[in-house]
C-alpha cells in the first residue's frame, strides 16, 4: 500500500505560511465575534463554549433565567453550526491540498449567515433587546460554530480559531521545556489575533457599531476572496505526495 509523505517543497511552505495568515484573520474575527456577543448580546460567549457552560452553571447557583437562557441558546446554536460545517468540511483526507474546496464552502455559508446577522444588527442599530438580542446571539454563535468546523478539515493538531486554552497551554509548556519563542510563534500570532480581534470587536461595538460589522465581514470575506485567488484560481494548491 502506498504511503504519504508530506510535500517539503517551497511552493508548500509558501502555501502553508498563507494558510496559517488566513487562519489568523479569522481567529481575529472570531475574538471581535466573542467581544461583541459579550459586550452586547447578553454577556455570553459565542465561540467559547467551555465558557458559556460555567456561566450556565453560574447562572443556576444565581437563579438567572435570563443568562441561563443565553448560555444554553449559544450553546446549541454553535453545536448545530457546528454540525453544519461537519457535514460540509468533512474530515481530513490524506490527498489534500493546502487549502482544501470544501473549507471555502463552509466559510462561504458563514458569512451568509454574518449577512443576516449584520441585517439584523443594522436595523437594531447596534441596541438589541429582548427576543431581537437572543436571536442575533444565537446567529452569530452558529456562525462560528461553522468556521470551528471548517478549520478542523485542515488536519493540523493544535490548529483552531475558537477553543485556544489548549494552544495557549501548549505554548507554555514548550517554553518550560526548553523551546524556543520561534518553535511557538505560530500558536502565539494566533492567540495575539484573538486579543486584537476581541480588543477590536468591543471598542467598534461601544463606539461605532456598524464598523463591529464590517470588521467581521472584511475578515471572513477577505480570507475567501485570499483563498480563491492564491488556492483556486490558480489551481496550484500544493497536496500530499504518495509514494
Amino acid at each position: 500500500m502506498a504511503e504519504a509523505t508530506v510535500d517539503k517543497s517551497p511552493e508548500r511552505t509558501r502555501a502553508e505560511r498563507l494558510r496559517h495568515l488566513l487562519v489568523v484573520v479569522l481567529t481575529i474575527n472570531s475574538g471581535a465575534t466573542d467581544a461583541i456577543g459579550f459586550v452586547a448580546l447578553g454577556g455570553v460567549f459565542t465561540s467559547v463554549m467551555t465558557g458559556n457552560m460555567v456561566l450556565l452553571g453560574v447562572s443556576v447557583g444565581e437563579r438567572d433565567a435570563d443568562l441561563a437562557r443565553s448560555s444554553i441558546a449559544a450553546i446549541a446554536c454553535f453545536v448545530l453550526g457546528a454540525g453544519i460545517g461537519a457535514k460540509i468540511a468533512h474530515l481530513p483526507r490524506p490527498d489534500d491540498p493546502v487549502w482544501p474546496r470544501a473549507v471555502s464552502r463552509a466559510l462561504t455559508v458563514e458569512l451568509g449567515i454574518y449577512l443576516l446577522w449584520a441585517l439584523g444588527w443594522l436595523l437594531t442599530k447596534g441596541r438589541p433587546e429582548g427576543w431581537l438580542q437572543l436571536g442575533l446571539l444565537v446567529v452569530l454563535a452558529a456562525g462560528l460554530g461553522v468556521q470551528s468546523s471548517a478549520i478542523q478539515r485542515f488536519g493540523v493538531s493544535g490548529l483552531s480559531t475558537t477553543y485556544l486554552t489548549g494552544t495557549l497551554t501548549s505554548v507554555v509548556i514548550r517554553l518550560m521545556t526548553g523551546h524556543k519563542l520561534g518553535h511557538v510563534m505560530d500558536s502565539v500570532q494566533i492567540l495575539l489575533g484573538l486579543i486584537v480581534g476581541a480588543a477590536l470587536g468591543a471598542f467598534l461595538t461601544l463606539v461605532a457599531s456598524p464598523a463591529a460589522v464590517a470588521l467581521q465581514l472584511l475578515c471572513v470575506a477577505g480570507v475567501l476572496l485570499t483563498a480563491h485567488l492564491r488556492f483556486t484560481k490558480r489551481g496550484s494548491s500544493p497536496r500530499l505526495e504518495t509514494g
